[in-house]
């Protein structure tokens, strides 16, 4: 299905042939990427539990996004609530509204399902622009403070500054 498109930029649902071509490219900007993480997103596609799409720049593959209608992780698991997971845009592919055009089209989608809508950030540097985006589009923290490993972290106990430490954020989208 398309979701979006203009001269340059198309959203579409995320395909098979994609998830080789996403992990190929992540892994040739230096990123710690596997084809796993998008197997799974295309199973749970396929299972009906998410909506994985993908975005085209000038016809190439350049980013991703995921959102669960009913999300069972996070801080607002199993109330209903919509969550984006695991959006990325190739950093050849960046400055084009890749990003902005994903986002929109995914609070879209998440809006058929709740007034709100939820996702978590990582909170090393390499999360910057992420982090920077979800506020200027009106993202807020939760509240429950930062989480490691998908647990609440608990005031002064030890954690990791990886992929596994982030804080939630949500919306509302009307």
């Amino acid at each position: 299905m398309i979701y979006y498109q203009d001269d340059n930029v198309l959203i579409r649902d995320l395909r098979e042939n994609d998830a080789q071509l996403i992990t190929d490219a992540e892994i040739a900007q230096g990123w710690d990427a596997s084809i796993d993480k998008y197997r799974m997103r295309l199973r749970d596609q396929a299972e009906g539990t998410s909506i994985s799409l993908a975005a085209e720049y000038q016809k190439k593959i350049a980013g991703y996004i995921n959102i669960y209608p009913d999300s069972k992780w996070g801080a607002f698991a199993d109330q209903g609530l919509p969550e984006i997971v695991d959006f990325g845009v190739l950093e050849k592919y960046r400055r084009h509204g890749i990003g902005s055009r994903l986002m929109d089209t995914a609070e879209q989608i998440a809006s058929r399902y709740a007034d709100t809508v939820y996702l978590g950030v990582g909170l090393h540097s390499g999360y910057g622009s992420a982090q920077r985006m979800y506020v200027r589009r009106g993202y807020l923290p939760d509240g429950s403070g930062v989480w490691f490993q998908d647990q609440i972290c608990k005031p002064y106990a030890s954690c990791c500054n990886d992929d596994d430490l982030i804080l939630y954020f949500s919306k509302k989208l009307r």
